[in-house]
């Protein structure tokens, strides 16, 4: 998909359309100093990560933006679960590179991702983020009060969307990882010892 976006006026153009693509291993050391720029050093230390360590993003929801060959954002979509056999995703994150955060390149991304994840038969996605910025996409604090995370979070900050109408009715308990486990290499995690040595 290639988009051309308009600036705020207060923000650098970008030269060269915006391309959103999937994810490839070579978009992964430019994807890290972009989250480590947007969320700094301590990032990894959110309660969203542990939903996300050891597993791979949910297949085809791992999405980044380019300008010309510079990778200026990125979103992600893990599988997860609602309590028991309530199947849903953790959407982040989601992160745009700072010198042209205000260009609807966010918008985008959250655009194709949630439209990618409807069209793969998901139906409904959590996040814990700002609730002014997401509701525009048609996230609320609804329906999420009898879900908790495994670890502390603000409840005005966790966010729940429906892809399908009552998706979330009823859902009770704690969100748990349900996606594909990275592969091992000798006991090794392999993203992890990739993070360590990037």
């Amino acid at each position: 998909m290639t988009v051309h976006v308009s600036p705020d006026r207060n923000e650098p153009a970008v030269a060269d359309p915006i391309v959103v693509r999937d994810e490839a291993m070579r978009h992964l050391s430019a994807r890290e100093v972009l989250l480590d720029a947007a969320f700094g050093a301590d990032r990894c230390a959110k309660t969203s990560e542990r939903l996300r360590e050891g597993r791979l993003p949910a297949d085809r929801l791992a999405l980044v933006a380019e300008a010309g060959e510079h990778l200026v954002g990125t979103v992600r979509l893990w599988n997860v679960t609602l309590g028991p056999g309530r199947p849903a995703l953790l959407l982040g994150p989601l992160a745009v590179d700072g010198a042209i955060r205000s260009s609807g390149i966010g918008g985008l991304l959250m655009r194709e991702a949630t439209s990618r994840a409807r069209d793969e038969g998901h139906r409904a996605i959590i996040l814990v983020g700002d609730e002014p910025y997401y509701r525009r996409f048609g996230f609320a604090v609804a329906k999420m009060e009898r879900l908790w995370m495994p670890g502390p979070v603000e409840r005005s900050r966790f966010l729940g969307l429906e892809l399908v109408p009552g998706a979330l009715d009823g859902a009770r308990g704690l969100v748990s990882p349900t996606g594909g486990e990275v592969p091992r290499w000798q006991g090794l995690e392999l993203a992890g010892a990739w993070r360590r040595a990037a």
